[in-house]
């Protein structure tokens, strides 16, 4: 089942998730020169965008599979390639010289495989840059999957599917290392102060918790159910006094070029 995604509650927290996005884009060789670039997992195109306008003369591809997030991609001024599609179906027309994915394929599990496929789709000398949230074993997943397990909803969340343990640095190496000449791996923990009466809840909706919410048809018990998460979130992230909650949020990046 494909998880509807809303544009509104997902851009609620923008600068806190566009970071990575531009952090990940420094690493991207400037001197080279691209013809076909996809931004894979897109959302709501704004990086697809930026990638236009870094590269105007390349054709830009972004893939999603949500439809109201492309809508607000197609809204977009640039000349962009809108695709609405799995990256687990994903083939290329033409070899890209620029693969760009920020914070998606971390719900797509067999990365041994999945990953190394990616890069062998490039053509020679092409570029994959990636970053993915390092969140499945955080405080707030692990208290989501517990809350879905207890309770009179467990039957129906026994078969949502959130985002998956990624893999190790030194895996990603080893799977990319026969297929690149240079890859550059490295994470980061980013703090984000974040406020309002239920912030982590309010940014988990806009990612995680929406294959679980969507599990439930009654409102009542969906309201029951964050209730609960709220519950076992609350004395592991508390208020400060200054209003803020909390939040180390640890991603992974990988940029790598393949052999020419």
């Amino acid at each position: 089942m494909t998880t509807a995604w809303d544009p509104d509650q997902y851009e609620r927290y923008k600068a806190y998730r566009d970071r990575p996005a531009l952090d990940l884009m420094l690493q991207i060789p400037s001197h080279r020169s691209y013809r076909e670039i996809w931004d894979l997992g897109c959302g709501t195109g704004e990086h697809a965008a930026l990638l236009k306008r870094r590269h105007p003369d390349a054709t830009v591809h972004g893939l999603d599979t949500s439809p109201a997030m492309l809508a607000k991609g197609r809204a977009r001024p640039e000349q962009i390639d809108w695709v609405e599609a799995s990256i687990a179906d994903w083939t290329p027309a033409a070899p890209p010289d620029l693969i760009f994915t920020n914070a998606a394929l971390q719900w797509l599990g067999e990365h041994e495989t999945l990953v190394p496929r990616l890069v062998e789709s490039l053509a020679p000398g092409g570029v994959f840059a990636c970053q993915m949230p390092q969140s499945y074993d955080t405080p707030w997943h692990v208290l989501l999957r517990e809350t879905a397990e207890d309770g009179p909803w467990a039957d129906r969340m026994a078969a949502r599917v959130g985002v998956r343990r990624i893999g190790r640095p030194e895996d990603y190496y080893g799977w990319l290392q026969p297929l690149c000449a240079h890859i550059d791996i490295w994470s980061t923990t980013y703090l984000h102060a974040l406020t309002g009466e239920d912030p982590i809840v309010d940014w988990m909706l806009g990612t995680a918790l929406r294959p679980y919410v969507e599990a439930l048809t009654d409102d009542a018990e969906r309201a029951a159910f964050l209730d609960a998460y709220r519950a076992r979130l609350k004395p592991v992230f508390p208020r400060r006094t200054d209003g803020t909650t909390l939040l180390p949020f640890p991603r992974l990046f990988l940029a790598a070029l393949r052999r020419g």
